[in-house]
């Protein structure tokens, strides 16, 4: 039987999955396998729990927590009872948590006992703050999204509206939250099953190791499920235990950013992944050593990604054939459904082999930016997703990145805007100017590099950088601090960021890694 048949969006998940392969393990996480029966029952669960709450049409429900069932539970609950789910980066500051539940507008916070203080925390700094539901334990005067008799999940009827929210870096050191809906993930689905390595099916056991609360990660479970593969869940990510759970539990699928495969290549295990079929990787191209390596270990294809939270995740693929020579630097081909195009700043497409914008459209395209309509109409412009990123277009067909429009970092596969962290080292006693560029890193692909101006009282780098650690999420810090007379400016009085990362790119074939 196709698993997939009549599958219309990720909120039939839990209903029809459970129909169909019932005692077959959906989910492993923890030590611990629930089945698709299981599955589904506590998602009908969490979305009575919600309601019982007060959850209403429309309404945020917020998560903060590691990788564990009770993700799924929040997930699939807050779909099924018509509201839309917020996971959020449980790396971020206090300051910056306590901005996207009060941004949100999110009635109900549901959180993880390792995280309980870290959102009590930001909630205090939330006039209208969330009421928090314990996932997982109980706390006196919390309700559980997980407590009470578990139900069968009712099958959705018809579409539904925003059901996934993700919180993006903004370029003015707000972050944005992109709104993706119940028609954008019925496009996912369709697409995905296009896509070499996102092909999975019933046999394949994938493993998730990357954070969900970020686009790749949702999608690789919500495709996964939806085949009725078998989803092994880590915590969070740990080179030994991919390696280990790999040989031990037959895995064939994963989903990783090429910092972590570098990890896994350094690990020093020798575990037997003969099992393995496909690695996804994304947020940057990989390097040739590592590919190499990569290949030469684990034997099997690998697929690289080209896209957006604001798409959905989708954009372009490498397939595993096209993995040699100099496509190493293309970011591939458009994912079925979905047009690419260069743009020129008229906004008209412009011929292979210029440069310009690389702009996607399509049916998986963002419904917009949360209470934010102005930066929804500068991000999505006669229905193309600008992108941000300077490419080229091939005569075959392949898009290339050059470099970047907007000033963006990638670092280990989180999205870093240069304003969010120049905001954070304005206020250091000291520091008269900074300017937050990008360069090249062996480990993280990119990393945050200041270049200050000071006054007369100059102070360390290692002081701009801990005025820095309370303010901002630590993988937002610069690695390094460097101190200059005058920051280069043109005629109007802008800095030129261009100028000040030119040393640290030249002799690279692209601006951007």
């Amino acid at each position: 039987m196709n698993n997939q048949a009549s599958m219309r969006s990720v909120r039939d998940i839990p209903a029809l999955q459970a129909q169909r392969l019932a005692d077959r393990p959906a989910v492993t996480v923890g030590g611990e396998t629930f089945s698709y029966a299981e599955l589904g029952a506590r998602a009908g669960r969490a979305c009575a729990n919600l309601g019982a709450l007060g959850l209403k049409a429309g309404q945020r429900t917020a998560w903060l927590g590691m990788n564990s069932i009770q993700w799924f539970d929040t997930g699939f609950g807050a779909a099924l009872a018509d509201g839309c789910f917020l996971p959020i980066n449980y790396r971020l500051s206090v300051t910056e948590i306590a901005y996207i539940l009060d941004h949100s507008q999110a009635p109900l916070l549901v959180v993880s006992e390792d995280l309980l203080a870290l959102a009590q925390e930001a909630c205090a700094q939330v006039a209208a703050p969330p009421q928090i539901v314990t996932a997982g334990f109980d706390r006196p005067g919390h309700p559980r999204i997980d407590r009470g008799e578990l139900r069968p999940a009712a099958l959705p009827e018809g579409p539904g509206g925003d059901i996934l929210q993700l919180y993006t870096s903004g370029t003015t050191g707000r972050p944005k939250g992109a709104c993706l809906s119940d028609a954008n993930y019925a496009a996912f689905l369709v697409a995905s099953r296009q896509i070499p390595g996102f092909d999975y099916d019933a046999a394949d056991t994938v493993l998730i190791a990357v954070p969900i609360f970020h686009v790749a990660g949702f999608n690789v479970v919500m495709a996964s499920l939806a085949a009725g593969s078998h989803v092994i869940v880590h915590r969070e990510f740990e080179a030994g235990e991919v390696m280990a759970t790999i040989a031990r539990d037959g895995v064939t699928r994963t989903f990783l950013v090429p910092a972590m495969i570098n990890a896994l290549l350094h690990s020093g295990s020798t575990a037997d992944v003969s099992s393995m079929r496909s690695i996804g990787y994304g947020a940057s191209p990989i390097s040739e050593a590592v590919l190499t390596g990569a290949q030469a270990r684990f034997g099997c294809d690998f697929v690289q990604y080209y896209g957006m939270t604001e798409s959905a995740g989708g954009g372009s693929y490498l397939a595993p054939q096209d993995h040699h020579g100099a496509l190493l630097r293309s970011c591939g081909k458009p994912w079925a459904g979905l047009e690419m195009a260069i743009l020129g700043p008229d906004g008209l497409p412009l011929p292979d082999g210029m440069v310009g914008e690389i702009a996607i459209r399509g049916a998986m395209l963002t419904t917009g930016y949360w209470r934010n309509p102005e930066a929804t109409a500068d991000a999505i412009r006669n229905g193309w997703l600008h992108t941000g990123d300077a490419g080229i277009r091939d005569a075959a067909g392949f898009y290339f990145v050059q470099d970047r429009v907007k000033d963006m970092i990638v670092s280990g596969g989180e999205n870093i805007y240069p304003a969010e962290v120049e905001n954070a080292l304005a206020g250091c006693p000291g520091v008269v100017e900074v300017a937050v560029i990008g360069i090249p890193s062996e480990r993280w692909g990119e990393e945050v590099k200041a270049i200050v101006v000071t006054g007369p009282e100059a102070p360390s780098a290692q002081a701009v950088i801990d005025w820095a650690r309370d303010r901002i999420a630590a993988y937002k810090l610069p690695k390094t601090v460097e101190f200059i007379p005058a920051l280069p400016r043109n005629a109007s009085g802008k800095v030129l960021k261009r100028e000040l990362r030119a040393p640290y790119w030249e002799g690279r074939d692209r601006s951007v890694s």
